[in-house]
């Protein structure tokens, strides 16, 4: 089949289009620049913004299915760059399925999008776990929209799913880990709260498959039980964010972190920073917002079997094992750099 992957270059997006290429498929990317992993592995790559409508309209001519993956992530930004890579990107990929005949699109989703910032213990599945409302990040907010654009657009012609991955991590990574790492070492990091609210994670490999179990079920059979429908995706391991960030720099070789930050006061740091950034003229992200704040303090885990029910998703590669194959990349990585 002839497959695009829009954010083909990203994390998740090569670890997909190895998968696909893999398995014979021809495989285009969409990206905004060029990506050597890519090249390597023969995926020709269209570069483009996913805010023009023609461009996205001519990547996906001839193609038989879209993996949806790019997006705009992160707690900072503003509404435009939000609303445009994550609202009318999608809008134009739907767009660009239904004008070209492409009958299958695997959205890239989040779990914020039900992550209500409370204290209880949120966990469930597709089917009884509401979407969140007032967000205090465009994230989150601007991935809702688009998750539900995508979900309405299922039809007899176009068979749609959406994932919701939680926190994905593995080799590869060139953005958690390495801020983790490089603020550790700086003193910098802290834990909010107590550290033991239990979060989901993803193994980078379990991400990828995740992807493929569902569009094998739709390309089998569109009308198949996943179709139309948003289903949460993890190891389904879930741990104490303070295990969770540890296991991590321990892996990296670098400093533990046991200083912590009352959640409370975190959230009126992250609110003082945020009306910082927006009024004076600062560069790049603020070290903590209120999004942020309740993201690393609050409990959020989620049942995935209904993934497993419906499209026989099953994580592959366990924590204890990824942090393994995390480590031995991590320090290959080091060794290269040294060596150059």
């Amino acid at each position: 089949m002839k497959i695009l992957v829009t954010g083909g270059g990203g994390f998740l997006g090569q670890a997909i289009c190895s998968r696909l290429v893999s398995r014979g498929h021809e495989v285009l990317s969409f990206n905004r620049g060029t990506y050597s992993p890519l090249a390597a592995l023969g995926v020709r790559q269209i570069q483009g913004d996913l805010a023009s409508f023609e461009t996205v309209i001519d990547a996906a001519r001839g193609v038989d299915a879209i993996f949806h993956v790019a997006a705009k992530a992160g707690a900072w930004g503003s509404f435009r760059e939000y609303f445009d890579a994550n609202v009318r990107g999608t809008r134009h990929v739907l767009a660009a399925c239904h004008i070209n005949g492409v009958k299958t699109l695997i959205h890239t989703s989040t779990p914020s999008v039900a992550h209500r910032g409370t204290t209880a213990c949120e966990s469930g599945n597709e089917e009884n776990t509401p979407l969140a409302k007032g967000f205090k990040a465009w994230y989150p907010a601007s991935k809702r929209v688009a998750e539900e654009m995508v979900l309405a657009a299922n039809s007899a012609q176009l068979a749609t799913v959406a994932l919701r991955p939680r926190l994905i991590w593995g080799p590869g990574d060139n953005h958690l880990l390495p801020r983790l790492v490089e603020r550790a070492k700086a003193g910098k990091l802290r834990i909010v709260g107590d550290g033991q609210n239990r979060i989901d994670t993803t193994y980078i490999d379990n991400a990828a498959q995740a992807h493929l179990d569902a569009f094998d079920a739709l390309h089998e059979q569109p009308d198949a039980r996943c179709a139309g429908k948003a289903y949460f995706i993890s190891n389904g391991e879930p741990r104490p964010v303070a295990d969770i960030i540890n296991s991590l720099l321990r892996t990296a070789g670098a400093p533990i972190v046991s200083q912590v930050i009352p959640f409370r006061a975190a959230w009126w740091l992250g609110a003082a920073m945020e009306l910082g950034y927006r009024t004076l003229p600062l560069r790049g992200e603020p070290p903590m917002t209120r999004f942020l704040a309740e993201q690393l303090s609050t409990p959020h885990f989620y049942d995935i079997g209904a993934a497993r029910r419906d499209f026989g998703y099953q994580p592959r590669v366990s924590i204890i094992e990824g942090l393994r194959h995390l480590g031995a990349w991590w320090r290959e990585q080091r060794g290269a750099d040294a060596a150059a």
